[in-house]
Protein backbone atom coordinates (compact mmCIF):
# COMPACT_ATOMS: atom_id res chain seq x y z
CA UNK A 1 0.00 0.00 0.00
CA UNK A 2 1.56 3.10 -0.92
CA UNK A 3 2.76 5.20 1.74
CA UNK A 4 1.04 9.19 2.61
CA UNK A 5 3.63 11.26 1.29
CA UNK A 6 3.68 9.21 -1.43
CA UNK A 7 0.18 9.03 -2.26
CA UNK A 8 0.36 13.58 -1.82
CA UNK A 9 3.25 13.32 -4.53
CA UNK A 10 1.17 11.61 -6.99
CA UNK A 11 -2.12 13.95 -6.20
CA UNK A 12 0.07 17.07 -6.75
CA UNK A 13 1.44 15.61 -10.27
CA UNK A 14 -1.80 14.20 -11.49
CA UNK A 15 -3.12 17.60 -10.49
CA UNK A 16 -0.42 19.41 -12.77
CA UNK A 17 -1.20 17.04 -15.51
CA UNK A 18 -4.50 18.15 -15.15
CA UNK A 19 -4.45 21.55 -15.36
CA UNK A 20 -1.77 21.23 -18.23
CA UNK A 21 -3.71 19.23 -19.83
CA UNK A 22 -6.67 21.11 -20.97
CA UNK A 23 -3.89 24.22 -21.39
CA UNK A 24 -1.88 22.38 -24.13
CA UNK A 25 -4.88 21.29 -25.83
CA UNK A 26 -6.49 24.98 -25.97
CA UNK A 27 -3.84 26.29 -27.53
CA UNK A 28 -2.83 23.84 -29.96
CA UNK A 29 -6.66 23.91 -31.04
CA UNK A 30 -6.53 27.84 -31.40
CA UNK A 31 -3.06 28.07 -33.03
CA UNK A 32 -4.36 25.59 -35.54
CA UNK A 33 -7.15 27.27 -35.96
CA UNK A 34 -6.04 30.22 -36.83
CA UNK A 35 -3.09 29.31 -38.76
CA UNK A 36 -5.61 27.31 -41.23
CA UNK A 37 -6.47 29.54 -44.24
CA UNK A 38 -10.97 29.59 -44.47
CA UNK A 39 -10.76 27.21 -41.25
CA UNK A 40 -14.09 28.63 -39.50
CA UNK A 41 -14.52 27.48 -35.39
CA UNK A 42 -18.11 27.75 -36.01
CA UNK A 43 -18.48 25.37 -38.99
CA UNK A 44 -15.74 22.99 -39.06
CA UNK A 45 -14.97 20.13 -36.56
CA UNK A 46 -11.88 19.96 -34.37
CA UNK A 47 -10.85 16.90 -36.26
CA UNK A 48 -10.76 18.26 -39.41
CA UNK A 49 -7.41 20.19 -38.49
CA UNK A 50 -5.29 17.07 -38.59
CA UNK A 51 -5.42 16.93 -42.05
CA UNK A 52 -4.80 20.16 -42.92
CA UNK A 53 -0.80 21.21 -43.05
CA UNK A 54 -0.35 21.92 -39.52
CA UNK A 55 -2.62 18.90 -38.44
CA UNK A 56 0.54 17.95 -36.94
CA UNK A 57 -0.06 20.57 -33.78
CA UNK A 58 -3.77 19.39 -33.14
CA UNK A 59 -2.16 15.33 -33.51
CA UNK A 60 0.17 16.48 -30.54
CA UNK A 61 -2.87 18.76 -28.45
CA UNK A 62 -5.27 15.18 -28.32
CA UNK A 63 -1.66 13.06 -27.49
CA UNK A 64 -1.08 15.85 -24.84
CA UNK A 65 -4.50 15.83 -23.13
CA UNK A 66 -4.94 12.11 -23.38
CA UNK A 67 -1.78 11.32 -22.14
CA UNK A 68 -2.07 14.17 -19.44
CA UNK A 69 -5.70 13.07 -18.16
CA UNK A 70 -4.64 9.52 -17.37
CA UNK A 71 -1.82 10.68 -15.13
CA UNK A 72 -4.94 13.11 -13.39
CA UNK A 73 -7.50 9.84 -13.11
CA UNK A 74 -4.50 8.51 -11.14
CA UNK A 75 -4.37 11.24 -8.77
CA UNK A 76 -8.20 10.90 -8.17
CA UNK A 77 -8.45 7.32 -7.81
CA UNK A 78 -5.73 8.11 -4.78
CA UNK A 79 -8.04 11.01 -3.56
CA UNK A 80 -11.24 10.56 -3.49
CA UNK A 81 -13.02 8.89 -0.46
CA UNK A 82 -14.74 5.52 -2.10
CA UNK A 83 -18.32 5.13 -2.43
CA UNK A 84 -21.06 3.60 -5.01
CA UNK A 85 -19.97 3.23 -8.87
CA UNK A 86 -16.32 5.10 -7.93
CA UNK A 87 -14.55 1.99 -9.37
CA UNK A 88 -17.07 2.53 -12.74
CA UNK A 89 -16.04 6.04 -12.97
CA UNK A 90 -12.34 5.77 -12.58
CA UNK A 91 -12.48 3.13 -15.42
CA UNK A 92 -14.86 5.27 -17.98
CA UNK A 93 -12.57 8.02 -17.22
CA UNK A 94 -9.35 6.22 -18.05
CA UNK A 95 -11.50 5.05 -21.22
CA UNK A 96 -11.72 8.64 -22.18
CA UNK A 97 -8.25 9.45 -21.82
CA UNK A 98 -7.61 6.58 -23.83
CA UNK A 99 -9.91 8.12 -26.22
CA UNK A 100 -8.33 10.63 -26.73
CA UNK A 101 -5.10 9.38 -28.18
CA UNK A 102 -7.15 7.06 -30.28
CA UNK A 103 -8.60 10.03 -32.21
CA UNK A 104 -5.17 11.54 -32.11
CA UNK A 105 -3.68 8.09 -33.87
CA UNK A 106 -6.44 7.95 -36.33
CA UNK A 107 -7.61 10.86 -38.33
CA UNK A 108 -11.16 11.70 -39.68
CA UNK A 109 -12.09 10.69 -43.44
CA UNK A 110 -12.12 14.24 -45.96
CA UNK A 111 -15.34 14.99 -46.77
CA UNK A 112 -16.74 13.14 -49.58
CA UNK A 113 -14.12 10.54 -49.37
CA UNK A 114 -14.43 6.88 -49.27
CA UNK A 115 -14.92 5.60 -45.98
CA UNK A 116 -11.72 4.10 -44.53
CA UNK A 117 -10.96 1.66 -41.58
CA UNK A 118 -8.65 4.66 -39.83
CA UNK A 119 -12.02 7.11 -40.25
CA UNK A 120 -14.34 4.70 -38.79
CA UNK A 121 -12.11 4.07 -35.70
CA UNK A 122 -11.66 7.87 -35.28
CA UNK A 123 -15.90 8.36 -36.27
CA UNK A 124 -16.34 5.23 -33.49
CA UNK A 125 -13.99 6.71 -30.74
CA UNK A 126 -15.71 9.78 -30.90
CA UNK A 127 -18.98 8.61 -30.24
CA UNK A 128 -17.81 6.56 -27.84
CA UNK A 129 -15.99 9.42 -25.74
CA UNK A 130 -19.95 11.64 -26.01
CA UNK A 131 -21.50 8.85 -24.02
CA UNK A 132 -18.69 7.84 -21.94
CA UNK A 133 -17.83 11.31 -20.87
CA UNK A 134 -21.23 11.80 -18.78
CA UNK A 135 -21.95 8.42 -17.11
CA UNK A 136 -18.27 8.59 -15.45
CA UNK A 137 -18.95 11.89 -14.16
CA UNK A 138 -22.52 10.79 -13.10
CA UNK A 139 -20.92 7.44 -11.68
CA UNK A 140 -18.75 9.75 -9.79
CA UNK A 141 -20.68 12.01 -7.82
CA UNK A 142 -22.03 9.48 -5.39
CA UNK A 143 -18.17 9.64 -4.11
CA UNK A 144 -17.79 13.50 -4.56
CA UNK A 145 -21.06 13.95 -2.07
CA UNK A 146 -20.15 11.52 0.60
CA UNK A 147 -16.29 12.91 0.61
CA UNK A 148 -16.16 16.27 2.80
CA UNK A 149 -12.81 17.29 0.82
CA UNK A 150 -14.87 16.65 -2.56
CA UNK A 151 -18.49 17.85 -1.36
CA UNK A 152 -18.10 21.29 -2.88
CA UNK A 153 -17.23 20.05 -6.37
CA UNK A 154 -20.60 17.22 -6.23
CA UNK A 155 -22.67 20.25 -7.75
CA UNK A 156 -21.00 21.44 -10.51
CA UNK A 157 -19.89 17.90 -11.70
CA UNK A 158 -23.61 16.71 -11.70
CA UNK A 159 -24.40 19.89 -14.01
CA UNK A 160 -21.22 19.38 -16.18
CA UNK A 161 -22.20 15.44 -16.45
CA UNK A 162 -26.37 16.13 -17.45
CA UNK A 163 -24.69 19.14 -19.72
CA UNK A 164 -23.16 16.50 -21.26
CA UNK A 165 -25.45 13.99 -21.69
CA UNK A 166 -27.93 16.79 -23.85
CA UNK A 167 -25.42 17.76 -25.72
CA UNK A 168 -24.59 13.83 -26.56
CA UNK A 169 -28.51 13.44 -26.87
CA UNK A 170 -28.49 16.64 -28.96
CA UNK A 171 -26.27 15.32 -31.83
CA UNK A 172 -29.00 12.67 -32.11
CA UNK A 173 -32.09 15.18 -32.39
CA UNK A 174 -31.14 18.06 -33.71
CA UNK A 175 -31.74 18.13 -37.47
CA UNK A 176 -28.64 19.26 -39.22
CA UNK A 177 -25.07 20.80 -37.81
CA UNK A 178 -23.77 21.41 -40.73
CA UNK A 179 -23.16 25.35 -40.33
CA UNK A 180 -22.24 24.80 -36.64
CA UNK A 181 -20.83 21.74 -35.43
CA UNK A 182 -17.20 23.37 -34.89
CA UNK A 183 -19.01 25.44 -32.30
CA UNK A 184 -21.09 22.66 -31.07
CA UNK A 185 -18.05 19.82 -31.02
CA UNK A 186 -16.31 23.10 -29.23
CA UNK A 187 -18.58 22.94 -26.33
CA UNK A 188 -19.22 19.62 -25.47
CA UNK A 189 -15.05 18.86 -25.59
CA UNK A 190 -15.13 22.42 -23.55
CA UNK A 191 -17.57 20.73 -21.02
CA UNK A 192 -14.80 18.03 -20.45
CA UNK A 193 -11.83 19.95 -20.35
CA UNK A 194 -13.00 22.40 -18.35
CA UNK A 195 -14.16 20.06 -15.72
CA UNK A 196 -10.94 17.96 -15.70
CA UNK A 197 -8.97 21.64 -15.01
CA UNK A 198 -11.21 22.48 -12.47
CA UNK A 199 -11.67 19.37 -10.52
CA UNK A 200 -7.31 19.55 -11.18
CA UNK A 201 -7.12 22.71 -9.34
CA UNK A 202 -9.56 21.33 -6.55
CA UNK A 203 -7.03 18.40 -6.34
CA UNK A 204 -4.33 20.29 -6.19
CA UNK A 205 -5.23 22.56 -3.53
CA UNK A 206 -6.78 19.75 -1.29
CA UNK A 207 -2.96 18.12 -1.66
CA UNK A 208 -1.28 21.45 -1.17
CA UNK A 209 -3.76 21.26 2.39
CA UNK A 210 -3.04 17.85 3.34
CA UNK A 211 1.06 18.31 3.00
CA UNK A 212 0.49 21.23 5.23
CA UNK A 213 -1.31 18.98 8.05
CA UNK A 214 1.16 16.47 7.40
CA UNK A 215 3.70 19.14 8.83
CA UNK A 216 2.05 20.45 10.81
CA UNK A 217 1.07 17.65 12.65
Amino acid sequence: MSSMPERLTVCRTAAIAGIVGPAVFLVGDVVASLSTPNYSFVRDSISSLALTPIGWLQTIAFLSLGVLMEVFVAGLFFSIRRARGFHLSMGLLVACGFGMLMIAAFHMDPSGSPRTIEGTIHSATASSLAVLFPVALLSLTPSLKGDPDWRGLFPYTLVASLLALALTVGLLLLPSLSGWFGLYERIMVGNVTIWVAVAAVHLLRISLRRVHSSVGS
